[in-house]
């Protein structure tokens, strides 16, 4: 699983809820501080005058010493809660919730040092009292709102309050995936065409301004597809028009040396080498039409491919005794693998193209090519390794690019045109595996992966 820190920094749905909420929370802080502002600038100037002059009212009504039926009537005619104690009368509008403290503070309340003073705040017994008088004969009336229920109304207000948040957080996060749900396809899609497979489009679930952004992906996607078949048939067009001329020349030169030379020992050296010279280019030029003509076949995938159950380990060994027996190659075949579903054809040809380029880079190597097999992490592992010089590490990645050869020069003597590692690891994708190429220090190893199934 990635890490919370990685998947918030990948996701734009994700960041986007987040900057939802924090713009949410600052317009909520500023409004419920500017209305605090307001409203506690409002109590001290305007409402607490008046509700103190009132409170007076009310004390002046209840009389000295307090009248606890006029107490009660207010209670009643008002949201009101009344306490009195004092030195005759002991009174509250409702009972309190912890008679013990009221028996033993004497009177049921703290005594002050006379005078009228405020006193905001909430006592043992849960009153909220407002303002607090004391009456001339000793006694003191406080005044508090009435019902006791309401003191605990906004604790419930807050966690309403917060499920809604919640609730309204996740329908947004929702919408938000619903409306990035077209990035996501067209990430698939874009994947999908680098891989050279263009037979699904994108699906088109939008007609806003991502749906048009899928639309003009389908339409590169359709014009890179056309591009590369019309290249694709060009190529094997290209090809199959060479093949007919080439061998005709080939099969002139054999017989105009033939004619000329009879068995070779009236020619002169010249004439041998230069037929020999123009043979060798036309081998070259026919290996190269034919590694053409296959690297375009296995463009399509698995559709050129003519599979069959095949024991990889007998097809190396068939292959070294066909054509490269006497050469040294070492096998090193690992037991019991199973038989995969291959095209030998295919198969024979990534292994005479591995070997070729293995002895090509063994002249002088202490130790000759090494092929073994292997199961690894699931799947059949082919290697070939030789024990040459290796190659650059910063040329790897490209070695097995069409028509990429690290000598530049092209010399004869390193043979090849740059298509035998491409054609492999088109031969290895086909068949729905991969290739890899390192360094083995010394020389170069060279892994194709090929997957169980078929």
């Amino acid at each position: 699983m990635k890490p919370w820190r990685h998947r918030f920094g990948h996701s734009l749905g994700l960041r986007m809820v987040v900057l939802f909420l924090v713009l949410a929370l600052a317009l909520t802080v500023t409004f419920l501080g500017g209305m605090r502002t307001v409203f506690s600038g409002g109590w001290r100037d305007v409402l607490r005058p008046l509700v103190a002059d009132y409170v007076d009212r009310l004390a002046t009504d209840i009389g000295a010493p307090p009248d606890v039926a006029r107490a009660q009537a207010l209670t009643q005619r008002l949201p009101l809660t009344i306490r009195i104690d004092g030195p005759v009368v002991n009174w509250e509008s409702q009972p309190p919730r912890h008679p013990e403290r009221w028996r033993r503070d004497g009177r049921g309340a703290r005594q002050g040092q006379g005078g009228d003073h405020d006193n905001d705040a909430a006592d043992e017994d849960g009153a909220w009292w407002l303002l607090t008088r004391s009456t001339a004969d000793g006694h003191r009336i406080r005044f508090g709102l009435g019902d006791a229920g309401w003191q605990h109304r906004p604790r419930y207000f807050g966690w309403a309050t917060l499920g809604m948040l919640l609730l309204i957080t996740a329908a947004a996060y929702a919408y938000v995936r619903h409306v990035l749900r077209p990035l996501r396809d067209i990430r698939a899609g874009a994947v999908r065409f680098g891989q050279g497979d263009f037979s699904q489009p994108i699906a088109m679930r939008r007609r806003d301004e991502l749906g048009d952004l899928a639309q003009q992906v389908n339409n590169m996607a359709s014009g890179l597809h056309h591009m590369l078949d019309a290249k694709r048939q060009l190529l094997l067009a290209i090809s199959h028009e060479l093949r007919s001329p080439l061998t005709r020349a080939r099969l002139n030169a054999e017989l105009v040396a033939d004619n000329h030379g009879g068995d070779g020992n009236d020619g002169s050296d010249g004439s041998r080498s230069a037929r020999s010279a123009l043979l060798r280019d036309l081998a070259e030029m026919g290996t190269l039409i034919t590694e053409l003509l296959e690297s375009e076949r296995l463009s399509a995938g698995h559709a050129a491919l003519q599979r069959e159950p095949v024991d990889l380990n007998g097809l190396v060994g068939e292959v070294i005794a066909s054509h490269f027996e006497g050469r040294g190659v070492r096998v090193e075949a690992a037991e019991s693998l199973p038989r995969l579903s291959l095209d030998p054809v295919r198969i024979k040809l990534l292994l005479r193209n591995l070997l070729d380029n293995a002895l090509r880079h063994s002249v002088g190597a202490p130790q000759p090519p090494v092929v073994s097999t292997s199961l690894k992490e699931g799947a059949v592992a082919l290697v070939v390794r030789d024990h040459g010089p290796g190659v650059p590490p910063e040329q790897l990645p490209r070695l097995a690019e069409a028509f990429y050869r690290v000598d530049t020069a092209r010399q004869r003597s390193t043979g090849g045109v740059g298509l035998g590692l491409y054609l492999c690891k088109l031969v290895a994708q086909a068949h729905g595996g991969q290739m890899t190429v390192r360094n083995a220090e010394p020389g170069l190893a060279i892994e194709v992966a090929l997957p169980p199934g078929p």
